[in-house]
């Protein structure tokens, strides 16, 4: 008689166990909802009497004030077969990066639906306004090693509108893309610009320690009557050789005509290099060294005759005392052959900045 109630009582003990296991592997509900919030306090030591800094910088771009870099919302729906995104922001980085698109949209940080093409392989096909497929370093500070952005990060694409076509391996290590855009970082093309740009991205992960990308861009920013055609290769790896120790390397090279007819062709190029510890899940730290040259100003003009040709270093700290919290602190120091900076209305060869944030995600 025991031995039938022990019977008895483990498979009830046996059935509950599978109904628990049954709750705890039930469908995740297809609608997110997720946002973001930077504040942030910079100093600029050659004090812009407007107390905007220059125009090639776009995240905490203003001096000496408390502010906003970048709010968010962001709603999101995700199935087997379908995906969509919406995301609307405010901010100082909003204001400067978006003060060519129209009022409607000013403030649209992301709007794009998705469908996978194939039932059986990773083939989607995404159409609206997308994350930048250029480049490492996003427009959301807590992804990024460094608390400021490089200079060819601030002077590329942070977003895009256009269609993509991605390819994802199986095994998740490779991904292809082709893209239909806009134009360069543009929701509403150029006016008198007929042309479509186009885009390819190619990025591989051969195991959770290596990132290496190559992305492209094909096209054109300028109107048909003054068309000037562009290209531009990016590079980078991501290499996290410890949980201590990470390098992120990058390179990135752009030509554009110098003329409509095509007679000639201006060069400008950017390699960035970051070194980053992590002594632990709170505190890491970031050494960033970079050289920007733009000698005939095609995305960074410059009064000086040498065009825009600048080093620059920079380090901080970064403290999150939660998984959702980033503190940061970092030093900035730019130099120059040439007076390329200016302060007081005059033209000098160097340039610090200090910049302080806070990040929470939700």
């Amino acid at each position: 008689m025991k031995k039938i109630i022990l019977a008895a009582a483990l498979l009830v003990h046996l059935n509950a166990i599978s109904q628990d296991t049954s709750i705890q592997t039930a469908p995740v509900h297809p609608f997110s909802f997720s946002g973001y919030v930077e504040a942030y306090y910079s100093y600029d030591f050659n004090t812009p009497s407007n107390n905007t800094k220059p125009s090639y910088i776009y995240n905490y771009n203003r001096h000496n004030e408390f502010n906003l870099n970048l709010g968010y919302l962001q709603a999101a729906y995700n199935t087997e077969r379908v995906r969509t995104r919406l995301a609307v922001a405010v901010g100082s980085y909003m204001n400067a990066n978006y003060a060519a698109e129209p009022a409607t949209i000013k403030n649209i940080f992301e709007a794009n639906a998705g469908y996978k093409i194939s039932s059986k392989k990773n083939l989607w096909f995404d159409i609206g306004i997308m994350p930048s497929h250029i480049g490492f370093e996003s427009a959301i500070g807590k992804d990024n090693w460094n608390l400021t952005r490089s200079l060819v990060a601030e002077n590329s694409p942070y977003f895009e509108s256009g269609a993509k076509l991605s390819y994802g391996t199986d095994n998740g290590k490779l991904t292809i893309s082709a893209l239909v855009l806009n134009g360069w970082q543009r929701i509403t093309r150029v006016d008198g610009n007929s042309l479509i740009s186009f885009g390819t991205q190619i990025n591989y992960k051969p195991n959770d320690k290596i990132t290496l990308n190559y992305s492209t861009f094909f096209g054109t920013d300028t109107p048909d009557s003054a068309r000037l055609y562009r290209t531009y290769h990016d590079f980078y790896g991501i290499f996290q050789l410890s949980p201590l120790l990470g390098i992120t390397a990058g390179f990135d090279i752009g030509t554009q005509q110098s003329s409509p007819t095509g007679d000639g062709t201006n060069i400008w190029y950017s390699p960035v290099a970051i070194l980053r510890l992590t002594p632990s899940n709170k505190w890491a730290f970031a050494f960033r060294g970079q050289y920007y040259n733009d000698e005939h100003g095609v995305i960074i003009s410059s009064s000086n005759p040498n065009g825009f040709i600048t080093s620059g270093w920079s380090a901080n700290i970064d403290y999150m005392p939660a998984k959702n919290v980033s503190i940061r602190l970092e030093g900035l120091y730019f130099t120059s052959k040439y007076p390329v900076f200016t302060k007081d209305e005059i033209a000098k060869d160097n340039n610090a900045v200090i910049t302080f944030s806070t990040a929470v995600s939700f």
